[in-house]
């Protein structure tokens, strides 16, 4: 009975933190960028004030690691000509701009901060890898944008 209550619980929270905060989120990069920043450092859990208040610390660490993983899959599974689009969109609304941010972005060695806790090597090695084109791509697209301007 006890693992159904958890299941039910975790439910909810997922239910939430989708239907309060990710939904308001336009893109998926966006909301992996989002949901990253919950974390304090590479592998450390997530910090979320107002659900932990709602449901526990414990609920809600399982359940915005579930939802990070989804998120992070789903952008994995997505064409990378989408994810180009997304990527863009994303960086356009950080500080600065889109040149600014690719900028910051690419100085980057790796993009730990963005992946899920306990996910496989090789889909952290394609994310990190699809990541690195995308800022090339964009980059190349915003420099030629910059030139004709």
């Amino acid at each position: 009975m006890e693992s159904l209550e958890r299941f039910q619980q975790s439910k909810r929270v997922i239910e939430d933190f989708t239907n309060r905060s990710l939904a308001a989120i336009p893109n998926d990069f966006a909301r992996l960028f989002y949901i990253s920043s919950l974390r304090d450092s590479p592998g450390s859990g997530y910090r979320h004030d107002g659900l932990a208040t709602l449901y526990g610390d414990d609920p809600v660490q399982a359940a915005l690691a579930q939802c990070h993983e989804e998120l992070f899959v789903r952008i994995l599974e997505t064409p990378l000509e989408q994810q180009e689009w997304d990527l863009r969109l994303s960086l356009s609304g950080l500080e600065g701009g889109i040149f600014a941010a690719l900028e910051r972005w690419k100085a980057r060695e790796d993009f730990a901060e963005l992946l899920p806790p306990k996910l496989p090597g090789y889909l952290s090695e394609l994310f990190v890898s699809n990541l690195r084109a995308l800022l090339e791509v964009l980059s190349d697209t915003v420099l030629t944008w910059r030139t004709a301007a």
